[in-house]
């Protein structure tokens, strides 16, 4: 594959990175056989792989720490923190006293000595972003950590992030890790102009829709949901809007004579912005099945057909994006007199 700089990192990655998302109990609980997806992929060309220490509770991390050995060197190593760890509602969220537990927890699992790509897995908005960040530069001072990262910010929140850094001298976000599809276009408007802006790295989530976009989940076929789906995206799934594109897209795929997922996967790799797609197979064929698409280019024509269908900057359906700001989720924040009852 050829490799693109990650941002301004330096960093040379594969436009497809290999998500681990479906290796433990969400996808593919045996670890010989996400030891034979790991090396297949690596064998193929891509050396970026991302995980998250919340992926079965730390089980996808141990698995991949397994898969590695001998193979450490030759991959770009992205993990996460943020998601709940535990009952204790200190094993969680993005302050410094979590930030450096998690990733001494996160080196052990994954039996390495440093994170090349340590990523906040959702805002937090208990924590100022200072207190973060100041952590994290830490990290990377110690030689814990070799760049940081953010994955679902808000524009807003990644801009916050960067003056924070300018004006306190602190290290800087490096990458944004969005949700990215045919079916959530909505990074367009601000995320990936932002990104842009300050010459960060993109590695998009969720490109196939949860696998809505596989062309599987059609209204004639099987819609019955592997334990991976069933666990993580059950809303996804049913959801009639998305049902409804996915019947017009199909036809745009069978003229161009691409499969869905080829088409979904090249759409996701023609943003200039984006430099690396995650793709997260549940099995080999899986991903042979991505890696055989992988040179597939789609012209000006269909991708206007696409337009015309999604139109830029929109999301069909349930958003996907990975957190609800609070002035949508807590309704003391838009109700005046909920608010005054709150402060009293």
């Amino acid at each position: 594959m050829k490799m693109r700089t990650l941002g301004r990192t330096g960093l040379q990655v594969s436009p497809y990175c290999l998500g681990t998302m479906m290796f433990g109990p969400a996808g593919t609980p045996d670890p010989d056989d996400c030891a034979r997806i790991l090396h297949r992929a690596l064998d193929a060309g891509i050396n970026f792989i991302d995980t998250a220490d919340v992926y079965g509770w730390g089980q996808t991390e141990v698995i991949l720490g397994e898969a590695l050995k001998g193979r450490r060197d030759d991959v770009i190593l992205a993990t996460k923190f943020s998601g709940p760890m535990g009952d204790d509602p200190n094993r969680r969220g993005a302050s410094r006293r979590w930030i450096v537990t998690a990733v001494e927890d996160s080196l052990r699992r994954l039996q390495v000595d440093h994170i090349d790509l340590y990523q906040i897995h959702h805002f937090d908005p208990a924590t100022d972003l200072e207190e973060t960040l100041s952590a994290l530069t830490d990290l990377v001072a110690a030689g814990k950590v070799r760049a940081i990262g953010s994955s679902s910010f808000l524009g807003s929140d990644i801009v916050e992030a960067q003056w924070i850094s300018e004006r306190r001298g602190l290290g800087r976000l490096r990458t944004e890790q969005p949700s990215y599809s045919i079916l959530a276009r909505g990074i367009e408007r601000e995320v990936l102009p932002v990104c842009d802006r300050y010459g960060m790295g993109v590695l998009t989530w969720s490109p196939l829709a949860w696998g809505l976009l596989t062309g599987k989940y059609r209204a004639d076929n099987d819609r019955s949901l592997s334990p991976g789906r069933a666990l993580w995206g059950p809303r996804h799934m049913s959801d009639l809007n998305k049902a409804a594109t996915i019947e017009q897209l199909a036809p745009a795929a069978d003229e161009a004579g691409i499969s869905m997922t080829h088409l979904a996967m090249a759409f996701v790799m023609a943003h200039p912005s984006v430099t690396s797609a995650i793709i997260g197979p549940r099995t080999l064929e899986q991903l042979d099945d991505l890696l055989a698409g992988a040179d597939i280019s789609l012209d000006d024509d269909l991708l206007d057909r696409i337009d015309e269908i999604v139109p830029p900057g929109t999301d069909v359906g349930f958003s996907e994006v990975g957190y609800v700001p609070q002035s949508l989720s807590d309704t003391s924040l838009r109700r005046r007199a909920e608010h005054d009852r709150a402060a009293e």
